[in-house]
């Protein structure tokens, strides 16, 4: 039976984590201030590596001690990452939705997704490293066993339904608190975001993130390389791409209004 040392370990892991990514991030915006493209670029694979490194970690917590402290963690953590990140997403459909509205070239879109599925994949070497020091009795036989397990106890279409209709209402809500820029807004988007990944979590897992979902769990036992690209990749991206269409749907817009007119009256 894991005990509290056993998630205190684990959660200096995810520590030891952010605070790398904090300092590399520091170190990249001063040495790459004159070369915009490649910080961008060294910006996702950070900030992927960051998030993928850290839900490695998540995943212990969930084995051992359930889904509330899983969500717990991830709630604080999704609170970090909205207020270090800047302009990084460590996702791949945001590129997709910017280059659908012509914010950016498609060639950086798909360069960016790149950098990210790069720090998503090299981040398992650093985990297997803090594994194999076997501090927690948690993380015994990780680093080089079979850790991959089922993940999805639905069809491939229901799977991708959900990760596609959860990943909609996630960029419809962040664009919403983006644009009416309530106070506690990080807080806000980052409780919804935990709330829709514990709602799918017994089905897909919850991942909302074709990245995280690769690093993860690609190649999992029981899930063929096809299955996961429909899930994880195709379901969540049409969901960003549909949440583009929601977001400029009158009610969505005659909301907006509405809370705007309300905070200009009080």
């Amino acid at each position: 039976m894991p005990g509290s040392i056993d998630l205190i370990v684990s959660t200096a892991y995810i520590g030891v984590t952010i605070w790398i990514a904090y300092w590399l991030r520091l170190y990249a915006l001063f040495y790459l201030d004159s070369y915009p493209l490649t910080r961008t670029l060294v910006f996702e694979f950070i900030a992927t590596a960051e998030l993928c490194g850290a839900c490695f970690e998540l995943i212990i917590i969930a084995d051992n001690w359930g889904v509330w402290m899983y969500a717990l963690y991830l709630f604080l953590l999704t609170i970090w990452w909205s207020i270090n990140w800047d302009e990084a997403s460590a996702c791949p459909y945001t590129h997709m939705e910017d280059v659908v509205i012509r914010k950016k070239p498609l060639i950086v879109a798909f360069l960016s997704i790149c950098a990210e599925l790069a720090g998503g994949l090299l981040i398992f070497k650093y985990i297997q490293i803090l594994w194999a020091l076997q501090f927690a009795s948690t993380h015994k036989n990780r680093a080089y066993g079979d850790s991959h397990a089922m993940i999805f106890q639905v069809s491939v279409i229901t799977g991708a339904l959900v990760e596609c209709v959860a990943t909609c209402m996630c960029r419809v809500v962040s664009r919403v608190l983006g644009d009416l820029n309530p106070r506690f807004s990080t807080v806000m988007d980052a409780f919804v975001g935990t709330s829709l990944v514990v709602a799918a979590f017994d089905y897909t897992g919850g991942y909302f993130n074709p990245a995280l979902a690769t690093s993860l769990k690609y190649g999992c036992l029981g899930t063929s390389s096809m299955e996961h690209v429909i899930v994880y990749w195709i379901g969540a991206c049409i969901g960003s791409i549909t949440s583009l269409h929601v977001y400029r749907m009158s009610f969505v817009q005659n909301f907006i209004q509405v809370q705007e007119s309300t905070d200009a009256v009080y």
